[in-house]
């Protein structure tokens, strides 16, 4: 299994041999260093921890864990098969990944604030005139009288977006070694500059 962390840069197009236009979201992949190596005996499971990006400053415990590692900006897990060969300090750049490669990406969605039950449900909202005022988008009842109490779940209005988005089945249009550039065929989640987690989908 392949996998990378990379940050958000926009979108953008690209055509294909066969003279098709395809929209595309450019991605920064890497170049990651692996900053920690967890394995069943010590930890329960195997994973490989990823850093990515640099900052100025550390926590002392952080940097104790980043000991002979740059001072990395994110981590983050990629859970590996059991016969993986990581150790700390190795290297995984956007070389890793070809163009054809069906991939999965994690990021954060945009948040869109407080909304209402039209926009974050798709409720159709009540009839705009014959004696309606002031209800168009109003959510209409939210239960009966005998249960005394609205029901979990209920689709109210409330805070959207802002949740880990995964989009599956991505592909990757091509790959810029050089600028370690990813082109993705489609969007994903999250704005400009976003941290977004890449990894291959086994067939």
């Amino acid at each position: 299994m392949k996998f990378i962390l990379g940050k958000k840069i926009g979108m953008s197009q690209r055509f294909l041999e066969n003279g098709n236009v395809v929209p595309v979201t450019v991605v920064q992949a890497g170049p990651c260093v692996v900053a920690t190596v967890r394995t069943k005996d010590t930890d329960g499971y195997q994973a490989v921890q990823l850093g990515f990006g640099e900052k100025k400053r550390l926590s002392k415990p952080l940097k104790g864990s980043l000991k002979d590692l740059p001072l990395l900006r994110y981590l983050r897990e990629f859970r590996v098969e059991a016969d993986a060969t990581y150790k700390k300090g190795d290297k995984i750049t956007v070389e890793t990944f070809a163009v054809g490669d069906t991939i999965k990406v994690t990021g954060t969605a945009k948040g869109k604030g407080f909304q209402g039950v039209v926009k974050r449900h798709h409720f159709g909202g009540g009839p705009a005139s014959h004696g309606h005022k002031d209800n168009l988008r109003a959510p209409g009842s939210i239960g009966a009288t005998n249960a005394g109490h609205v029901f979990k779940g209920t689709r109210m209005a409330g805070r959207m977006g802002g949740q880990t988005t995964t989009l599956r089945n991505l592909t990757v249009v091509e790959v810029d070694v050089t600028k370690n550039l990813l082109f993705i065929k489609g969007a994903v989640p999250g704005a400009r500059h976003a941290l977004l987690k890449i990894q291959t989908i086994e067939k």
